[in-house]
């Protein structure tokens, strides 16, 4: 399997070449394009139920779809997220990664999709109460609106409220008042993600709640 990203950072899409006999899972509206060669099969994301929570609870579709290159040739299937903004492919090799609701956007099917309970403090930071673990062995692609930025915390580190898109399961989450109550609320911060612990996370330079605010004062 060869893949490629384009459009970095701002429209960014995945090129995958599928050999034969290889496959990838996709969100329901991920692809935008493929070879007619290409069988897709829809079916619900890990099952009725499990399909029913990862999209009231989770953020994402009831259906995923699955690309299946049965050809003797390879193929090639294009997939995106629904915002503008970067994507981000990752190697899992037996561990796991956690996503914010909406960040997931396809990957290998020897990847497990799986909720985790997030936390009320979550709820409250506008992160949802649960989160999405991806685990096993294979390719993982997600994005977020804007530009992604990587960074290695080791100890504690503050992101604002719907910036935070992806990070390794060990590190823990608080919400918290950006500061004093005053500061708080009328300095336009208000709450912020606490991050704790020794690993890795994703940011998002741009968050859809802040274009919706934008967007709703010039109307």
């Amino acid at each position: 399997m060869k893949t490629e990203i384009l459009g970095k950072p701002a429209f960014a899409y995945v090129n995958v070449d599928l050999e034969p006999g290889e496959s990838i899972v996709a969100e329901s509206d991920a692809m935008a394009s493929m070879s007619s060669a290409l069988d897709m099969k829809a079916g619900f994301n890990g099952g009725f139920f499990s399909g029913l929570a990862k999209k009231f609870l989770g953020g994402e579709s009831l259906f995923v779809n699955t690309f299946i290159n049965n050809t003797n040739e390879t193929q090639r299937v294009s997939v995106v997220q629904a915002t503008p903004g970067d994507t981000v492919e990752i190697d899992l090799d037996g561990g796991s990664f956690c996503l914010q609701p909406g960040a997931y956007i396809a990957s290998t099917p020897d990847l497990k999709l799986g909720l985790k309970w997030a936390g009320f403090a979550s709820f409250i930071g506008r992160e949802g109460l649960f989160k999405l673990q991806v685990s096993g062995t294979g390719k993982l692609w997600y994005g977020a609106y804007g530009g992604l930025i990587e960074r290695e915390v080791d100890g504690e580190f503050i992101v604002d409220t719907s910036h935070l898109v992806a990070y390794e399961p060990q590190l823990k989450l608080k919400t918290q008042l950006a500061g004093g109550i005053f500061s708080s609320f009328f300095g336009g911060e208000g709450l912020v993600t606490r991050v704790e612990g020794k690993g890795r996370i994703i940011v998002q330079t741009r968050s859809m709640s802040g274009l919706a605010s934008w967007t709703n004062s010039y109307i």
